[in-house]
């Protein structure tokens, strides 16, 4: 069993106003085999949590840590988080033109698993996701993501996590821009490789619809760049009906002293 650790991790970024504070002390433990999912309003921090565990050099980590089986994430590069096992499905997923679908998935195998697969199965392994995931096997020759449709990109970054088997995978809102039809094909896919890969996933979303189909083992409410409420899959539901109102009229009101005291 692998573990995921961040502890009171604290992330800024650089704005045309200065120095902003995003993440103020964030702690999560995930281990292979669980399923944690994050939700919280827009602004709260989340994507940001998921681009810092992947080390985007936008996000600048003040304080704290992030471990993966007591090694020191932060001093990774991003290819040597991909190889250590961190795989993030994007938000918005990036157009690569001049590069086939084929080749960037060959090459990213070889990459991660530091040789080459074995054509033959590859090939096959290749064709058989791309079915289960109802991607046309056009697109196998397409340039990554050029010309795509939202749902046909979110498609795409999950038969990359089934064909990389990583240890742990980051999902930044894989459900936005989804129809109910490509959630559920997007879900399942998610679910394959968790169970296959004894996966540890980290779900970002705003909604409980992609929870119908992948069941959190615990839930985390993001606010204001911390994590304000934990619980397991009750909690998704308690979210649900009442939003997120009383955690921001809690943030309004523990700011009220804090700016009286300054």
């Amino acid at each position: 069993m692998s573990t995921l650790e961040i502890k009171d991790l604290h992330v800024s970024i650089e704005t045309e106003q200065g120095t902003k504070e995003i993440l103020k002390g964030v702690s999560l433990t995930i281990r292979t085999g669980e399923t944690h999912a994050i939700m919280g309003p827009n602004g709260s921090g989340k994507s940001t949590l998921a681009s810092t565990i992947a080390g985007h050099p936008r996000y600048t980590v003040t304080s704290g840590s992030i471990t993966l089986d007591g090694e020191d994430v932060l001093e990774m590069s991003v290819d040597e988080r991909a190889r250590a096992g961190v795989f993030l499905a994007m938000q918005y997923p990036v157009e690569v033109p001049g590069v086939t679908m084929t080749n960037f998935l060959r090459t990213a195998k070889t990459a991660i698993d530091g040789e080459a697969p074995k054509l033959r199965t590859w090939t096959k392994d290749v064709k058989d996701a791309m079915e289960q995931l109802r991607i046309d096997a056009d697109f196998a020759q397409r340039n990554v993501n050029e010309g795509f449709s939202g749902g046909e990109k979110k498609r795409v970054e999950i038969l990359q996590l089934e064909l990389f088997k990583p240890k742990f995978a980051v999902l930044d809102e894989t459900d936005s821009g989804l129809d109910v039809d490509a959630l559920k094909i997007v879900s399942e896919g998610v679910n394959r490789a968790h169970a296959e890969g004894n996966m540890g996933t980290l779900l970002i979303t705003h909604y409980t619809r992609i929870l119908r189909y992948i069941k959190p083992d615990f839930v985390h409410v993001f606010v204001d760049g911390q994590v304000v409420e934990e619980g397991g899959p009750e909690l998704a539901d308690r979210l649900e009906e009442e939003g997120y109102d009383r955690y921001a009229k809690g943030a309004g009101a523990a700011a009220a002293p804090a700016a009286a005291q300054a």
